[in-house]
């Protein structure tokens, strides 16, 4: 497994500008979509601050692709196969979460993630988030609290959850032992 870090971060750093470029959007434009700072989307883009999961969740979602897919795009192409020691590994500097990209084409019709959540930590991410992508979550190792709104979930090894509709989650490890889940993604269907 490859722990992303400086290539990566400078990969983020050029990958947020190309994205708000492509889009046509000015750093305004972005902040206004995605609730982060001019100022904070400014230091992501020149290198002077890693994003945490949350921030760059909210960016990703005002792009309106998956975290998966962004952190693709920013270390390069892989293929059909990915082998388990190639797979894209990203840690929050803020919370110790890591995630490893799963499936071979971030982008495609389903994304896989497995996600380990240190204990006593918890991660945010904005109902934004999962207006464009349909997602379950299912436990790997350990306990997971995943609070989707008003509702909270406690779930153990084996426990599959699918998010409903658009709303803030929280996923939370209340326990002393590392959590372990993985994450399966694919585009919500617009009627």
């Amino acid at each position: 497994m490859s722990i992303i870090s400086d290539n990566l971060s400078d990969g983020i750093a050029v990958r947020v500008r190309t994205e708000r470029e492509s889009l046509k959007w000015s750093l305004a434009d972005l902040a206004k979509r995605s609730e982060v700072s001019k100022a904070m989307i400014s230091k992501i883009e020149r290198g002077e601050s890693s994003p945490t999961t949350a921030i760059l969740g909210r960016l990703c979602a005002a792009f309106g692709i998956t975290l998966s897919t962004f952190l693709t795009r920013a270390e390069g192409p892989v293929g059909r196969l990915i082998r388990a020691s190639e797979q894209p590994n990203w840690i929050d500097p803020e919370s110790g979460c890591a995630r490893t990209l799963i499936s071979p084409t971030a982008g495609g019709p389903i994304e896989m993630v497995a996600v380990d959540l240190p204990a006593g930590t918890e991660v945010i991410f904005p109902a934004s988030i999962y207006a464009v992508f349909q997602q379950l979550v299912w436990v790997l190792v350990g306990q997971l609290t995943l609070t989707e709104g008003e509702s909270k979930y406690q779930m153990n090894v084996g426990d599959c959850l699918e998010l409903g509709p658009p709303s803030q989650c929280t996923f939370s490890n209340n326990t002393k032992k590392s959590c372990r889940y993985l994450v399966a993604a694919s585009r919500r269907e617009t009627r």
